[in-house]
C-alpha cells in the first residue's frame, strides 16, 4: 500500500483485485413484485452470495440497489469467488418460475485503487463495472490483466473476446469470458462500438447512487 498527499490529504493507493456484480432485470423484478424480489435477493446474499466473498478472502465496499463492488485480495480468489457464486445461481434457479429469476453478471479487474475511508475509487473499480456491463446475464468477464494472474492456476475455460471499448475508459480493453457449467451465455457485445454501462456501473460513477445501501440481508 502506498499512501500520497493530495491537496493536503493523504491518498491511500493499493493494488487490488474488484469485483463487480450486477443483477440483470432488477427493474423488472421489483416492478413485478417488489417485496418478493428483495425477501429472495436478502435470501440469495444470506445462502450464497455473503458466504461466497468470504470464503475467498473478499469483502463488501459497497451495495446499490441491483449490485455490489467487492475487493478481493487476488485475481484467482476473485474468479474462483465468482464461478463458484455463479455455480449456485444456476442451482438456485432451476426450480424458479422463470419471471423470478434472479441472475449476476459479473466483472473482474486487477488494478490500482484508491482507498477513502470505508470506499474506493479508480479505473480498477470503473474497469471491473463497465466489463460486466458487456455479457448476458449469468456471465463472468474478466480483463486481460486479471486472466495473466489466473492463467494456469484456475481450472476454467475461457474465451477471448478480444478489445472492448467501454464507456467512459480511455482505452480499449481485452477481455476474456468465463462461462460457468450450466450457464446459458450469448456472445458478447461486439467490439466495433462503445458499451455502455449498466445500472450499477453508472451507480459507481454516482456518489448519491452509492449512499443508497438498499441491497442487504
Amino acid at each position: 500500500m502506498m499512501g500520497h498527499s493530495l491537496g493536503g490529504e493523504r491518498v491511500e493507493r493499493r493494488l487490488a483485485a474488484v469485483l463487480a456484480a450486477d443483477i440483470a432485470g432488477y427493474s423488472r423484478l421489483m416492478g413485478a413484485d417488489e417485496e418478493g424480489a428483495l425477501a429472495r435477493l436478502k435470501a440469495l446474499r444470506r445462502a450464497v452470495v455473503d458466504p461466497g466473498i468470504t470464503s475467498h478472502r473478499g469483502h463488501i465496499v459497497k451495495t446499490t440497489g441491483d449490485g455490489m463492488l467487492v475487493e478481493v485480495v487476488s485475481a484467482v480468489d476473485a474468479t474462483r469467488c465468482a464461478v463458484e457464486v455463479q455455480r449456485a445461481m444456476v442451482e438456485q434457479n432451476a426450480s424458479m418460475p422463470k419471471d423470478q429469476v434472479i441472475q449476476f453478471r459479473i466483472g473482474i479487474h486487477v488494478g490500482d485503487i484508491i482507498g477513502d475511508d470505508d470506499d474506493i475509487f479508480g479505473d480498477g473499480v470503473n474497469i471491473a463495472a463497465r466489463l460486466e456491463g458487456i455479457l448476458e446475464p449469468g456471465g463472468i468477464c474478466i480483463s486481460n490483466d486479471a486472466y495473466r494472474q489466473v492463467r494456469g492456476k484456475v481450472e476454467l475455460a475461457c474465451d477471448d473476446v478480444g478489445l472492448q471499448v467501454l464507456k467512459n475508459i480511455a482505452e480499449p480493453l481485452h477481455a476474456w469470458r468465463i462461462s460457468p457449467p450450466g450457464s446459458v451465455m450469448a456472445p458478447a457485445h461486439s467490439t466495433a462500438r462503445p458499451q455502455g454501462a449498466s445500472a450499477f456501473g453508472q451507480a459507481i460513477h454516482s456518489s448519491a447512487a452509492l449512499s443508497e445501501y438498499v441491497w442487504r440481508p
